[in-house]
C-alpha cells in the first residue's frame, strides 16, 4: 500500500495545478482547516469530499477490557466525518 501524502506534498500538488506558490497553497490548506474547526458545530461541508458533523453520544454501559468489570461511559459530543457520495464513487469505482 502506498504512503499517505504529507501536507507539503499536497501543497506542492495544489501549487502546480493552480499556478500559485507553495507558501500560498500551504496557507490555503491551513485556512481550510481553521474554518472547518470553527464551523464543525454547525456542520462543515467540503463539496465533493464530505462533511464534518458534531454528534451527541448517549451514556452507555461498557466493559473494562483488562478486568471485565462493567463501567459507565458518560455521554459526550464527538466530531464525525461523513464521506460524500461523489467521493465514494470516485475512489471505489
Amino acid at each position: 500500500m502506498a504512503k499517505a501524502l504529507t501536507k507539503a506534498q499536497v501543497a506542492d500538488q495544489i501549487a502546480k495545478k493552480t499556478g500559485v506558490t507553495k507558501k500560498i497553497a500551504t496557507e490555503m490548506i491551513n485556512q481550510l482547516a481553521q474554518i472547518s474547526y470553527k464551523e464543525a458545530k454547525n456542520s462543515f461541508t467540503i463539496p465533493g469530499i464530505g462533511k464534518l458533523v458534531l454528534v451527541k453520544r448517549k451514556a452507555r454501559m461498557g466493559r473494562n477490557p483488562q478486568t471485565g468489570a462493567a463501567i459507565k461511559i458518560p455521554a459526550k459530543r464527538v466530531v464525525k466525518f461523513r464521506v460524500a457520495k461523489a467521493c465514494k464513487d470516485a475512489v471505489l469505482g
